[in-house]
């Protein structure tokens, strides 16, 4: 048996391992992250969804399926990579304002360009 992904193996106790990762998620993101952080908030709702999911199921095929982001030995892997980023957000703060102000128009090039004849 294989995941067919090179340096993934097959884990046989993968929807443990998954649970208990998306649990530490939720743990870390309410020790280090403030709650008004938009980074938290995404985190939280897509870190709860799939753990309902995972909980509510025990067939790894439907939990594959209901979460739609690879195979379950790829989800252990992401929510691995998450609690790793959590830290680095937590030491890198990007929720508080910035040190010095933005230049002018920094962010004007997401607005559509004007129309000219």
């Amino acid at each position: 048996v294989t995941t067919g992904i090179v340096g993934i193996p097959v884990n046989p106790a993968a929807r443990p391992q998954l649970i208990g990762a998306y649990k530490t998620t939720l743990d870390e993101l309410k020790a280090k992250i403030p709650e008004t952080a938009a980074y938290r908030k995404a985190v939280e709702a897509i870190t709860a969804h799939r753990l309902k999911i995972v909980e509510e199921n025990d067939d790894t095929a439907k939990i594959e399926e209901l979460i739609g982001s690879g195979q379950i030995e790829e989800l252990i892997c992401q929510a691995e990579d998450e609690i790793k980023l959590i830290s680095k957000m937590a030491e890198w703060r990007p929720w508080e304002p910035l040190e010095e102000p933005a230049p002018p128009r920094q962010w004007e090039y997401f607005k559509k360009a004007p129309l000219t004849e």
